[in-house]
């Protein structure tokens, strides 16, 4: 199938540092922050849109800084 990603562990650190909160980058990706909460910790993973979304959002970082491929 499809490569899976899974949002970086270090994501969660680097919103916090630009004092942007998780809700309000869920609001910005068109997410719940709960489901945002899940992606930040790994629980879920991000598909296609949710990854758009976030590097629109992030646009300091990177796709590779932003997701790592899970087998």
């Amino acid at each position: 199938g499809p490569p899976k990603f899974r949002v970086n562990p270090g994501v969660r650190l680097a919103i916090a540092k630009i004092n942007l909160p998780q809700n309000e980058l869920a609001r910005r990706c068109g997410i719940t922050s709960g489901y945002m909460s899940q992606l930040l910790s790994g629980a879920r993973l991000a598909g296609p849109q949710t990854r758009r979304r976030l590097l629109a959002s992030l646009s300091t970082l990177d796709f590779d800084q932003l997701f790592e491929e899970v087998e």
